[in-house]
């Protein structure tokens, strides 16, 4: 059995719920949202570290600042991070399942260090949450979170490389002496240019979104104008140079990639550049008012790495049509009650959240002691479509538990 016979008799009998090109435009998009959020975290936690050091008072107080954001938006990253790695597993199970098979203590070491990382974002927020300006910054935390949030990302680099190369899996998988080797300790896969990509884009989004802080703050009066500027300039510097480095290092990533499979020749991956050009551009026109081009840069950068995640799966994809394994050939199984769950509990989900992020944006942008008002016809919506879900759900669950004989 050659390994083309091998992968595609690796795959699930039951086949696909839906059709696999949704889950894969769905695990693209969540994936760019997940990306985005994990940026924030490595980038701002890099960033708070620097400036309790070289910062100054603006600094250590931009540095308390990005201990809080790195809570919420590692938060965010592990929520949409689940998302896309449960449609590789849907689509790509039997690369994702083998690499997490050949390496199975790492990827029981990436959960450990994801928690790891989430308790210290916090550990380091609430350690300094009474600090002032003038305040000696405990950094502890913020060391453990770095290192910790680091390797958690070189080892899901790793992961998902693993899955990459089937020919190599044998040659990971059994000794010169034809033994087995089932520890799951080897560390397979890694590719420099990748992860020094990722992590440059890290600095780059960091970078956007201090822009966005201190746009989104700029109508406060009881915050300092001086410390606003100084925050946006930071940003406009760090989302600059850290795209020029992330282009760079996505090269040296694109040189990495067998020349066979001509990624370089795609015109996804050729539209991600020439997107990456025009931010650098813009990004020194808006250098003068950082502020007011904040919106602006941070939609084009959303575009671009919405793209560059379909890039990234055309790349895959290129890895796996090797050996004749296409997700498009995957048997179907069309199950219409639970997609239209799924994508009614989506919309569901998006409504009720609509009330709190309204509410959350209103009273961030006042300042103190300021009473902001919302709409109730919001929050009574909100509550009318989660109780017509529950019910929903729960009639549902009801009626299949009867007709299949479970409920008594």
């Amino acid at each position: 059995m050659d390994l083309s016979q091998f992968l595609n008799g690796l795959r699930d009998p039951s086949g696909l719920p839906f059709y696999p090109i949704v889950f894969q435009f769905l695990m693209v998009l969540t994936f760019s949202v997940h990306i985005i959020a994990i940026n924030i975290v490595v980038g701002g936690l890099f960033v708070a570290v620097w400036e309790a050091w070289n910062g100054g008072p603006f600094g250590k107080r931009l540095a308390c600042a990005l201990g809080k954001v790195s809570t919420i938006a590692l938060s965010l990253g592990i929520v949409f991070g689940v998302a896309p790695l449960l449609f590789v597993q849907v689509i790509y199970d039997p690369f994702w399942y083998a690499s997490n098979t050949m390496s199975a203590i790492w990827t029981m070491i990436f959960l450990v260090l994801v928690c790891i990382a989430f308790y210290s974002s916090y550990g380091f927020y609430l350690g300094n949450k009474k600090n002032g300006e003038d305040g000696n910054l405990k950094l502890f935390w913020a060391y453990v979170g770095v290192v910790s949030i680091v390797l958690s990302g070189l080892i899901i680099h790793m992961l998902s490389m693993e899955a990459l190369l089937p020919e190599q899996w044998f040659k990971w998988l059994v000794e010169a002496d034809g033994s087995l080797l089932t520890g799951g300790a080897r560390f397979h896969g890694v590719s420099p240019g990748r992860i020094s990509h990722y992590l440059f884009a890290s600095f780059a989004v960091t970078g956007v979104f201090l822009m966005l802080y201190s746009w989104y703050f700029s109508p406060r009066k009881d915050i300092d104008e001086g410390y606003l500027d100084y925050v946006a300039k930071k940003g406009i510097n760090l989302a600059l140079y850290g795209t020029l480095f992330s282009v760079g290092a996505g090269f040296w990533w694109a040189g990495e990639v067998p020349s066979s499979l001509e990624f370089l020749k795609n015109p996804i991956f050729l539209l991600s550049v020439i997107g990456a050009v025009i931010l650098m551009l813009y990004l020194a026109k808006a250098s003068i008012k950082p502020v007011k081009h904040s919106i602006l840069v941070a939609i084009i950068m959303s575009i671009i790495i919405f793209i560059m995640s379909y890039a990234r799966e055309i790349l895959r994809i290129k890895y796996v049509g090797a050996f004749d394994y296409s997700i498009f050939s995957y048997k179907l199984n069309i199950s219409w009650g639970s997609t239209a769950l799924f994508f009614g509990t989506f919309i569901m989900g998006l409504a009720v959240l609509y009330f709190p992020i309204v509410a959350a944006f209103k009273a961030g942008r006042a300042e103190q002691g300021t009473v902001v008002t919302i709409s109730p016809k919001i929050g009574n919506f909100a509550n009318l479509v989660l109780i017509a879900w529950i019910v929903i759900v729960a009639a549902l669950g009801i009626f299949i538990s009867i007709k299949n004989g479970t409920l008594f």
